[in-house]
């Protein structure tokens, strides 16, 4: 029966891929023109929200703090009603975050868990980047401690009946100092329980080592004290850990700095401490070649015992039905690690959800195409640029050739405005109104065939004004115990309803709602694209560096899509399509009406004479347009 309906809808694909070929992106090859429309017919919307944070509506927020004192969100606060709510937002993936189980400083030793040490602990609530036992999840989420992996597990089933599917974090490029598995599958050992600690680096290690130094904590800077100051027994500036071991963003010193990642230590995946790698390298032109050419070629290689740690962590829980990973700092790990993990994930489950924050723009395609990435972050590029450009000292003019640098690839580059390391655009260093992220936020989900991410709390304009202890303001904090205010006015004491929201957070997440839900049943978004920003500021007065235009389109969709950045300008201009747009479009002379879509409210002429067209724009501060064209 599997077999049976995985033909029958890989006949309605390859019909749909057969309608579309002519329609994607001139310049992407054959290949990936059959891998964006076999793959995916419609825009994907991930929702990342941090788990322990969305259902907690105890407003105390004091810093630092106690679990008792701020309240936790638990698994069981994403009832039936709170995902269905989710999912009509727009959205096709939840992503967990802060799910594996981690440093935490609350007490769980009545559950056989030990207690972990604020010297070597951000926050009272912990990093979630600091996992302490890739095998269960964060008690802090259970209201049963004891059946806290079963919570999870009913959380997924709950997901994946509202229709959405389920992503989680992994973090391969380093652990806990303290990792300690109380579950682990028979057959598997913690990291660095059968290491050589005698000496710095060995293959099979799952840790680099100072042999002969103890670990020291850092030395505290600037007023920091863990916990704040308050008296905690483990506190006492000690944490037993000898030979040292390498910190994890890469700090080779026995006392790391208090701004390294002393929470963690490094993952050794089989590079010796001179860079050179002690691992099979993949042959030349593999970066050609499929997920299932990659497990092949690693099916019969010796890899470090790292590898293969990570890679059991990863079919565990695709075992259990999480459908794909959010993987930390991707690019601090070998490119030929994700080629032999992911390869194995994708053989598991074909449609994993696989996404990676990879920031240096000359590593994307090696770690997409050798690495087999599904999707990384556009950080350093689209998201930068657009942050400037809200707070008003960055040019539209610089959005269109990032587009054209990342056109090989821009399926694969997932957009964003806000996640959990990055400032709230509402907060004051930012934006200060998130009113500010409308147009931006139109941009982002309907430039490229991409995914498009939303952070909880971005869609009511959450300011994270609160100081909760270890976090800071402007970001909700990930480390601190707490409820971000304008999701406690939604959720509206477990209604899910918005009871306690005021007009505008309504307001907004209308809009939000409208726009997601527009680009997850839009053909045209997964067909061409168009720039004409350029264009019209060469030939069209009144158009300017504050307001970006460009169409998408493929066989039965064709939009126009405007938006102003200024906040305080209205403009009206006569828009154009240059002629070989409008013979792309095959639109032939005449006049076509065109109705937004978002709200429906516009509607405007586009007139077309001789090869060329035009359409009259009259533009509010923050507002867009996505002009549908009606043949």
């Amino acid at each position: 029966m599997k077999f049976k309906i995985f033909a029958y809808l890989g006949l309605i694909l390859l019909l749909i891929a057969s309608c579309k070929e002519e329609t994607t992106n001139d310049n992407i090859n054959k290949t990936e023109k059959e891998q964006i429309t076999t793959q995916m017919k419609k825009k994907e919307v991930v929702y990342q929200v941090f788990t322990r944070l969305f259902g907690n509506t105890n407003t105390t927020n004091k810093p630092w703090g106690t679990l008792e004192e701020n309240g936790v969100g638990k698994f069981n606060d994403f009832t039936d009603k709170a995902l269905a709510e989710i999912k009509d937002l727009g959205v096709t993936h939840i992503w967990y975050t802060g799910v594996p189980h981690h440093d935490v400083i609350t007490d769980y030793t009545a559950f056989g868990i030990s207690n972990d040490d604020p010297d070597v602990v951000k926050g009272r609530a912990g990093s979630p980047y600091a996992v302490k036992d890739y095998y269960n999840v964060n008690p802090d989420l259970a209201e049963n401690v004891d059946n806290r992996l079963q919570e999870f597990e009913a959380l997924i089933e709950r997901s994946h009946n509202a229709g959405l599917k389920v992503i989680i974090d992994i973090v391969p490029n380093h652990v806990a100092r303290n990792y300690q598995s109380l579950t682990n599958p028979e057959g598997t050992s913690d990291f660095g329980a059968n290491d050589d600690t005698s000496v710095t680096y060995h293959v099979n290690n799952n840790f680099y080592y100072n042999p002969g130094e103890a670990f020291i904590v850092p030395e505290w800077k600037n007023g920091y004290q863990p916990l704040g100051g308050e008296d905690h027994p483990l506190a006492d500036g000690k944490f037993e850990e000898n030979p040292a071991k390498w910190t994890g963003n890469g700090s080779r010193a026995s006392q790391p700095d208090m701004n390294d990642w002393y929470e963690t230590v490094k993952v050794n995946y089989g590079v010796r401490p001179d860079g050179t790698k002690d691992f099979d390298e993949l042959p030349e032109g593999f970066e050609d070649k499929d997920y299932k050419a990659h497990f092949e070629f690693w099916k019969d290689k010796v890899v470090p015992d790292s590898w293969v740690k990570f890679k059991d962590i990863a079919l565990y829980w695709t075992a259990k039905g999480v459908d794909g990973f959010r993987f930390d700092m991707a690019e601090m790990v070998p490119v030929e690690f994700w080629s032999y993990m992911n390869s194995n994930i994708k053989m598991a489950n074909p449609d994993a959800f696989l996404l990676a924050e990879v920031y240096n723009p000359s590593l994307y395609r090696a770690y997409i195409k050798k690495g087999k990435m599904d999707y990384l972050y556009d950080k350093v590029q689209l998201y930068d640029t657009l942050k400037h450009v809200m707070q008003g000292h960055g040019k539209t003019d610089n959005i269109p050739p990032i587009q054209d640098d990342l056109m090989d690839i821009e399926h694969h580059m997932l957009h964003f405005l806000e996640n959990h390391d990055e400032q709230r655009i509402a907060s004051p260093d930012f934006a200060g109104d998130a009113l500010k992220g409308k147009p931006a936020m139109v941009v982002s989900a309907t430039i490229s065939t991409s995914p498009t991410m939303l952070y909880f709390g971005q869609e009511f304009g959450e300011k994270a004004e609160e100081d909760l202890g270890f976090g800071d303001p402007t970001r909700t904090s990930i480390f601190d115990y707490g409820s971000v205010q304008s999701v406690v006015r939604w959720v509206n004491n477990k209604q899910f309803d918005g009871g306690q929201s005021t007009a505008e957070e309504l307001e907004l997440r209308d809009f939000y709602k409208r726009l997601l839900n527009f680009t997850i049943n839009s053909s045209a978004l997964m067909g061409n694209y168009q720039d004409i920003h350029l264009y019209n500021q060469q030939n069209t007065e009144w158009y300017n560096d504050k307001v970006l235009s460009f169409v998408r389109w493929s066989d039965d969709e064709q939009l126009i899509i405007v938006s102003n950045f200024n906040a305080d300008n209205t403009y009206g201009f006569e828009l154009q399509l240059p002629e070989d747009l409008v013979k792309k479009l095959g639109l032939s002379n005449g006049e076509y009406e065109v109705k937004d879509q978002l709200y429906g409210n516009y509607t405007s002429v586009l007139k077309v004479e001789d090869g060329k067209a035009e359409v009259r724009i009259d533009i509010k501060p923050l507002e867009s347009f996505i002009l549908k064209i009606k043949n």
